[in-house]
């Protein structure tokens, strides 16, 4: 079971209102609901406050934290769009009935609601200005507290501006187009650390900076999309490579437009070639592989294509 809840505020009554977390909100969950193929993903609740009729209190939200975390989910995931407040006594989510930051929702709260979760992973991510103190309730200390499982992704650091361009938050932005594909491995997983791996490179120093905490033991997928090769061809990558370190010796036979192709040469040159596009082969003294064939040249594994040989061998994947 895959649970997400995603909201999105725009409309504050007493602070001033925002003009793209509702259309972050729906950007998430159109992205979260269903994989690349079409395959049920995530069961999203989305909340929206776009005007007075459609307010978010602070006890509706707490209302439904409680129910995200309440049961044994295998992942748990909250997004949150709108207003952020911090203090030297912590951080706060704002809700459209606030009129000071510190009447928000409590990250102490969020964090120990996701703390106390029987949900085997707890993901929170945050797209709110400060929204990097999220899991330091000692803001002297500096120190995060995660129980085991807990994944904490947000759009700024505690004392940085979370910005929004075109109708849209910077970081949510990013975050989408991770889960779109832009994230995945080559068997097409998105992963927490990839997502963030994603969002830090695409931000520069003088930008805001995204925030990762984690206590996992290893990460979940959040999303597949389809691959860049196929597995039944990656785990070719074993038996065509006995060593790591091996050299795959080409010859004219291997190359369809040579004058003597052998059938069973030009498969193998086919699997190599999709190797080659996805940079886990590259041929050896010669510019492409249709010139270490003709030229009877070698092939070799890439460091990535070593990186995948291993999880091959190791039956990882």
């Amino acid at each position: 079971m895959r649970k997400a809840l995603v909201v999105g505020i725009d409309y504050y009554k007493n602070v001033s209102r925002l003009y793209g977390c509702v259309n972050d909100a729906y950007s998430v969950k159109s992205v979260l609901d269903r994989n690349s193929d079409g395959s049920i993903n995530f069961g999203v609740r989305l909340e929206v406050a776009t005007g007075p009729d459609e307010m978010i209190t602070r006890k509706q939200l707490k209302e439904q934290i409680v129910e995200l975390f309440r049961d044994n989910s295998d992942i748990a995931l909250l997004y949150f769009s709108g207003h952020g407040y911090v203090e030297s006594t912590g951080g706060f989510l704002i809700t459209s009935d606030c009129n000071d930051g510190d009447d928000g929702f409590s990250m102490n709260e969020l964090l120990k609601l996701v703390n106390d979760s029987p949900a085997k992973n707890k993901i929170i991510i945050l797209d709110t200005c400060h929204s990097g103190v999220a899991g330091t309730p000692d803001l002297d200390e500096n120190k995060a507290v995660l129980k085991e499982g807990t994944t904490i992704l947000t759009a700024s650091s505690a004392d940085q501006y979370a910005v929004e361009e075109n109708g849209a938050g910077v970081f949510t932005t990013l975050l989408v187009d991770a889960l779109n594909g832009s994230a995945a491995n080559l068997v097409g997983d998105i992963t927490p650390g990839s997502i963030y791996a994603h969002i830090d490179q695409s931000l520069g120093p003088w930008e805001q900076r995204p925030v990762f905490k984690t206590n996992v033991k290893s990460f979940t997928t959040l999303r597949k999309v389809h691959s860049s090769i196929s597995l039944n061809d990656l785990k070719q990558i074993i038996e065509l490579f006995p060593e790591k370190g091996y050299e795959f010796q080409l010859e004219p036979s291997y190359e369809p437009e040579s004058k003597n192709p052998v059938q069973e040469n030009t498969e193998k040159l086919a699997v190599l070639q999709k190797y080659n596009r996805v940079n886990l082969v590259v041929p050896v003294n010669a510019p492409h592989m249709y010139h270490a064939a003709m030229g009877s040249k070698s092939c070799k594994l890439t460091i990535l294509g070593q990186h995948y040989w291993k999880l091959i061998k190791k039956e990882r994947i």
